[in-house]
């Protein structure tokens, strides 16, 4: 049988395990918003960003998979496993998540996650 100082370290460690638990959840579906800033050609690589806007055009990359983005004139790079999970055409409306980064020195945003895209309606 658990010993009464058992029992109560048995509890705080189910406190603090669910207190995480919630933390976390809550920091996932409100917390992003403040840490990004709005992306701009001033923000510096590796950053944190939140574009808006309309796809220009969608191409893929020559290796095939991954997707290259042009929204409101900047760049965004898609991996693979996030672009397979996508259904996105041009001249729609994108909110997205990603950090800038400059490859083959031009400035691009990357996509981690097919959640970090959302096409507005």
């Amino acid at each position: 049988m658990l010993e009464r100082e058992e029992k109560t370290a048995l509890v705080m460690l189910v406190g603090v395990v669910g207190i995480v638990l919630a933390v976390h959840l809550l920091f996932g579906a409100v917390g992003r918003p403040l840490l990004v800033e709005p992306y701009s050609e001033e923000v510096p690589d590796g950053a944190l960003v939140l574009l808006e806007g309309r796809i220009e055009e969608i191409r893929e990359t020559s290796s095939g998979g991954h997707l290259i983005l042009s929204v409101n004139g900047t760049t965004v790079f898609l991996p693979q496993n996030v672009a397979a999970g996508l259904e996105l055409h041009e001249n729609e409306s994108v909110t997205l998540y990603g950090v800038v980064q400059t490859y083959r020195g031009a400035r691009e945003v990357v996509v981690s996650s097919a959640a970090d895209i959302r096409v507005l309606v």
